[in-house]
């Protein structure tokens, strides 16, 4: 008979299971809603210009997140400036750059090994390796050493973590859990199944706690890691740290009643599926936004191709500049959104704008309201639903 070991006496729940099999049906749409949106966003065309910059601030979103959730105050701002090296802060702030710039780096790299194939699987190394680019020079207490296992008994709030000398044989048989082949049941599940996954891992490390400072920014480049490995595209691999540090309270309640529930994983895995998918909801109206910009300016000029008048050239610039507002702009502010525009009605009568506006209408360029002019972005919407068109139709009203 196998000696128990003391973590089965005081963590009972950390027991290397996963029963899915009569899970309520909303965890499945979840997981398949979460799949097909990441394939949206991995496929979606943009710029490279606004793809970069896009990348720059899920980035910087990301490591805000993973380093504010342990109590790093630096701003979304700063963060994207460090991201961008673009940021110098003050000797008494330093220590949060570092704090930022190592998640940063970390992010950076993975990919980079994952190209490499060196990072096929998760490993132990491979984790103690996270929790040193974590803790890079940054100042810690005597007992912490980055990327060495802890030899003392560790505790976050009212959580106790498993005896130290528990935590190597725990971390082993996390990775020989998460390695086989029952979490990757067919290629066309890659992505789901690497998202169950990877908020699996986050969780049982956090449970874990295998070192002396950094576990739960190690938890979540693990999490970005096998994240990446699934298939899900960088920008949205940031989301969950996002999702996390949004709703901080509801992330600590969560953590808390996995172990007080005896290991259900359950609750935790629809909290942060349910965070991932509006994420996604989020970043895909992000980069609807800036794919609609593209085609709606390539669509103003198809229009005006053989115009090219002094009166055509003008209603151009009119609806070109009226692309860049946000809401309806009442038509005796119209000669003023722009000070290019402004240049462009500089002597005309009211009576011309009106005419210009007019014209656009015909075109279906814009639409008018009680409010005012805006463009008519319905005219782009090929394929958009009667219910979801009146759904929007409502929400603008």
């Amino acid at each position: 008979m196998t000696e128990k070991r003391p973590y089965q006496e005081t963590h009972p729940w950390i027991n290397f299971q996963l029963d899915l099999r009569e899970r309520d049906y909303t965890l499945w749409f979840q997981l398949g809603e979460v799949q097909a949106k990441c394939e949206q966003v991995a496929g979606a065309l943009l710029l490279p210009e606004d793809g970069e910059r896009l990348h720059h601030v899920y980035l910087a979103k990301g490591a805000l997140a993973t380093t504010a959730i342990e109590g790093n105050t630096l701003s979304e701002e700063d963060a994207l400036g460090l991201v961008r090296g673009e940021l110098e802060l003050p000797p008494s702030k330093e220590y949060l750059g570092q704090e930022i710039r190592n998640i940063v780096k970390a992010c950076n790299k993975i990919p980079e090994g994952i190209l490499s194939g060196d990072l096929a699987k998760l490993t132990v190394d491979r984790i103690m390796d996270l929790n040193t680019m974590v803790l890079h020079d940054l100042p810690l207490k005597d007992e912490v050493s980055p990327g060495l296992i802890r030899v003392h008994d560790v505790g976050v709030g009212r959580y106790r973590g498993p005896p130290h000398q528990d935590c190597e044989h725990l971390l082993k048989r996390l990775c020989s859990w998460l390695n086989v082949e029952s979490f990757l049941p067919n290629a066309e599940l890659r992505i789901a199944s690497g998202v169950l996954k990877s908020i699996v891992a986050h969780l049982y490390l956090a449970w874990i706690h295998p070192f002396g400072d950094g576990n739960g920014r190690t938890a979540r480049l693990v999490e970005f890691q096998l994240l990446l490995l699934s298939g899900v595209p960088t920008a949205a691999a940031h989301l969950l740290s996002t999702h996390y540090n949004m709703t901080r309270r509801e992330y600590y309640r969560q953590l808390d009643l996995a172990s007080k529930s005896g290991g259900d994983v359950i609750p935790f895995i629809q909290y942060a599926l349910q965070g991932l998918r509006d994420g996604l909801n989020e970043q895909l109206q992000t980069i609807r936004a800036q794919q609609f910009h593209v085609f709606w300016i390539n669509h103003v000029h198809n229009l005006f191709r053989q115009k090219e008048g002094s009166t055509d050239l003008r209603r151009r610039q009119l609806i070109i500049d009226l692309t860049e507002e946000t809401e309806p702009v009442p038509i005796v502010r119209l000669r003023y959104i722009s000070p290019r525009t402004a240049e462009a009605y500089a002597g005309k009568t009211d009576n011309t704008i009106r005419r210009d506006d007019n014209a656009l209408e015909k075109m279906e360029l814009i639409r008018r309201s009680d409010e005012g002019v805006e463009i008519n972005r319905e005219r782009m919407s090929a394929f958009l639903s009667p219910v979801i068109a009146s759904e929007e139709t409502k929400e603008s009203s």
